[in-house]
């Protein structure tokens, strides 16, 4: 089945191929490098807005393009996932950051951050998790104190993407010790005093993501930096997680996608007792059964994506999606080094780097068994 004329339409087609024209002259040449560094230097931020890359779907009048079609976000992990590149997440800024921005957001706060959030200048990141609270958002211990004309934030965050480069972070916070669910969602700025960032975290894979913690002592944040109501951020979160957990989703299977590819022509060249490992029967029922797999998950995927277009996707159909999709990926990814032998386990080699990059996808965003106690929750079966 050809996506490109089932799911995509040309304008959608053209915005990719400008998109992989700019990953292949801007990025690519530097992916080593920012492995290394373990970040992604901030001027490439700003060259993605320049060229509307970052929140394609924002009014025109905050300098976005107004296409409110979450199949342009698709089109970025695709063509992320082609080039292996997991360090510069568009995807978490502009699929999972923005939108709380634009759901919740007053007038004033949207025209305040905004075009800098498009044109690259304002990088985002989003911090709920903390040392002793990930999944379990009751348990968070950070809270923030109402002092009349500002809120007193105290806490600390941690595994926090983009947390070295975020200009503005949305920080989840209990405002109440008393009532359940009771949180607020915070815009803490860059600069603000007591406002501090720890070292950049050593991960197994992601190397070129700066995940890092995050540090408030005192913070004094202005009533008008508070994202909706400063009860309410439970829900609020509640109802932007299955729009995170489709691009998580995305993420997952464009990712399987592209395993898939480079070992189809790792196996066609690779050579063992005298003909290519792709003539051996085990290589291509392995190989049709991985293919099979990933065109089911991406029909259900593309089938959410065109829910959430129509504001009718479920925070069950979401965890459905982020779970299959990402399970699938951890397959794929492992099914394929295994084809690659030896060379599979060399960094020089993509798909090793896949393999330990796709392991955190069945982690953040909520744990492959939280989606399944979100699924489950949906069948009724107490």
């Amino acid at each position: 089945m050809d996506r490109s004329k089932t799911h995509y339409e040309d304008d959608h087609l053209m915005f990719g191929e400008a998109l992989k024209s700019f990953l292949a002259k801007e990025v690519v040449p530097h992916q080593e490098k920012w492995a290394e560094d373990g970040i992604v230097p901030r001027e490439i931020w700003q060259k993605a807005g320049e060229q509307g890359f970052l929140l394609p779907w924002a009014d025109e009048k905050y300098g976005g393009a107004g296409a409110k079609d979450f199949r342009f976000e698709q089109i970025i992990t695709e063509e992320l996932a082609n080039i292996n590149e997991t360090g510069l997440m568009i995807p978490l800024h502009s699929a999972t950051c923005a939108p709380y921005l634009n759901t919740f957001g007053t007038d004033e706060q949207k025209q305040r951050y905004m075009p800098k959030c498009v044109s690259g200048e304002t990088i985002l990141a989003i911090a709920m998790t903390e040392p002793d609270a990930g999944s379990d958002l009751n348990s968070m211990r950070s809270h923030a104190k109402d002092c009349g004309d500002h809120f007193l934030l105290n806490g600390s965050k941690v595994f926090i993407s983009n947390g070295i480069n975020a200009d503005l972070v949305i920080v989840a916070a209990k405002t109440s010790s008393e009532k359940r669910h009771t949180i607020g969602l915070f815009l803490v700025e860059t600069g603000m005093d007591g406002f501090e960032r720890g070292k950049k975290l050593k991960k197994i894979g992601l190397h070129s993501q700066d995940t890092a913690e995050l540090f408030f002592t005192d913070v004094k944040v202005p009533k008008e930096n508070i994202l909706g109501h400063p009860e309410k951020g439970f829900y609020q979160m509640m109802e932007m997680l299955a729009h995170e957990r489709l691009s998580v989703a995305c993420t997952g299977v464009s990712g399987a996608q592209a395993a898939l590819k480079w070992t189809v022509d790792y196996v066609r060249e690779r050579k063992a007792f005298g003909k290519p490992i792709a003539a051996f029967q085990n290589t291509r029922f392995k190989l049709a059964e991985l293919k099979t797999q990933i065109d089911a998950t991406q029909a259900y995927i593309d089938q959410c994506v065109h829910a959430l277009n129509a504001n009718q996707l479920t925070a069950e159909e979401a965890a459905q999606a982020k779970l299959l999709a990402t399970e699938t990926q951890g397959k794929v990814v492992d099914e394929c080094l295994q084809l690659f032998g030896g060379n599979g386990y060399m960094m020089e080699y993509p798909i090793s780097r896949a393999y330990v990059d796709a392991r955190v996808q069945r982690i953040y965003a909520g744990t492959s068994e939280i989606m399944k106690e979100i699924i489950s929750r949906s069948m009724n079966l107490t």
